[in-house]
């Protein structure tokens, strides 16, 4: 589904990722996580041909991404950023937003195709009943859903999402990501999301992928990845993993500086 060979690009003369190298599975749920500042927006902004390349490439379904029509693009792929406007608009017209890549050269309103769609969409993310709601009064979750709805109008195959979960609390980001699951094994679209949560990549993701200044530190299942030495390497700081009794998954604690001192610990030392 995506194929990234080589890809090497930044912000002209600052931080730049570096000849990374990834396959995405048609059908996969693939985590992107990583410090801060380690080039997982700056990787999302590659595949969404935001930044062009320097050197490599980006393939979708065996094409390259700078070579296919915008529109033809959007009707494949479609992506949930972080702060997207949507002014006064109410959710309903907020969706239909995403039918934008199907309209005709001359097509100035909305078919029953695009509206049955949206309709849709609205029903997966369970917003329909605040269609004639503006965005502005949305809640945080609510508005992501609004997010989440737009991108599925589209009828994607691959859905990017950046950070979906930020500045939700809990329970809207159990909802989020119950949702990115159900869309991924119901639907079967091929997902990648970039999260801060390590936690819930764990649990979600059936792939990740860690990310350290500008590079890919380690692809793997979960209990692959997300090991406390390879996390202390990444992070630089102390944690421990566990099992999350539930789902035997990994769960990663963090040691606060105090429980450190006390214990002499360092994470060079373990």
């Amino acid at each position: 589904m995506l194929d990234i060979h080589n890809l090497t690009c930044g912000y002209g003369g600052g931080f730049s990722l570096k000849d990374i190298n990834m396959r995405v599975e048609k059908g996969e749920l693939m985590g992107i996580i990583g410090p801060n500042g380690s080039g997982k927006t700056t990787l999302f902004r590659a595949v969404t041909r935001i930044l062009k390349p320097e050197r490599g490439s980006v393939m979708f379904e065996g094409r390259d991404i700078r070579r296919i029509p915008v529109k033809e693009l959007s009707t494949g792929m479609a992506i949930v950023s972080q702060g997207a406007e949507a002014g006064s608009m109410t959710l309903e017209e907020f969706v239909l937003l995403g039918r934008t890549p199907y309209f005709n050269r001359f097509q100035f309103l909305e078919t029953s195709k695009d509206l049955s769609a949206a309709e849709k969409a609205m029903k997966l993310t369970g917003t329909y009943g605040l269609r004639d709601r503006p965005m502005s009064r949305m809640s945080g979750g609510e508005r992501q859903l609004g997010l989440i709805a737009r991108a599925l109008a589209q009828e994607p195959r691959l859905l990017l999402l950046d950070e979906p979960t930020t500045h939700l609390d809990i329970a809207h980001q159990v909802v989020i990501m119950d949702l990115i699951k159900k869309l991924n094994r119901d639907l079967g679209i091929t997902i990648v999301v970039v999260l801060h949560d390590l936690n819930l990549a764990s649990e979600y993701c059936g792939r990740i992928t860690l990310m350290k200044n500008g590079n890919i530190y380690k692809t793997g299942t979960p209990g692959e990845v997300l090991t406390y030495q390879i996390i202390e390497e990444a992070y630089n700081t102390v944690v421990v993993v566990e099992k999350n009794p539930v789902s035997s998954r990994p769960y990663v604690l963090v040691v606060p500086e105090e429980e450190r001192n006390k214990k002499n610990i360092k994470y060079k030392d373990r």
